[in-house]
């Protein structure tokens, strides 16, 4: 009985400590270097090419029964962006670079929460009473693909956020958008469509 219990307990912390590594989009957080817990995190000058692995990740879970589904319009709290520290990685020759990169996967955070909400609105926009559960993966699959294209685009034509004046225009417009759909972050209500 005592071994059960040991082992429920062991099973339950690693649960705790690995949801605390988690990090949900917030609009004030800023990311910093003790974010980037990865194993390969370093700063240091023997560093000759710069690698950046941003960490964050879109999600969208929901378990509820078929007359559950039917009824439920808003699944704002069931599409997540997340910052994950233990995935997260900057290796940079010196604390400029590093800087640098922190701002483009700031941006990056930002942009994966813009397309949570994107993904929220077509979602609420799309819900029909008799859909199944699966109605959702083409909304998902678009979304997913465009901010992975709108991704691409700025972390190339930034030089991985060399260019910081461009990125940060960049970072401007994806803070505007967010703030376009302020209805759709993960615990908000969207307002009721109107005929």
């Amino acid at each position: 009985m005592l071994y059960r219990l040991l082992l429920l307990f062991v099973i339950l912390s690693n649960g705790l400590i690995s949801q605390e590594n988690r990090l949900e989009w917030e609009p004030y957080h800023s990311l910093s270097i003790q974010d980037f817990q990865g194993p390969k995190t370093a700063v240091n000058e023997d560093i000759d090419n710069v690698f950046v692995q941003s960490g964050v990740t879109l999600d969208f879970a929901f378990e509820m029964s078929n007359i559950e589904l039917m009824f439920t319009k808003n699944f704002n709290d069931k599409v997540g962006c997340t910052f994950n520290r233990d995935a997260a990685v900057i290796m940079a020759p010196d604390s400029l670079r590093a800087k640098r990169l922190i701002a483009l996967v700031s941006y990056d955070f930002d942009l994966s929460e813009l397309y949570a909400r994107k993904i929220r609105k077509e979602l609420f926009e799309n819900k029909k009473t008799f859909s199944d559960a699966s109605f959702f993966q083409p909304y998902f699959d678009k979304m997913i693909a465009e901010r992975n294209k709108v991704s691409s685009r700025v972390y190339t034509e930034t030089d991985f956020g060399n260019k910081t004046a461009l990125l940060e225009k960049e970072h401007q417009d994806v803070k505007k958008e967010l703030t376009e759909l302020s209805d759709f972050c993960k615990e908000c209500k969207p307002p009721k469509k109107r005929k």
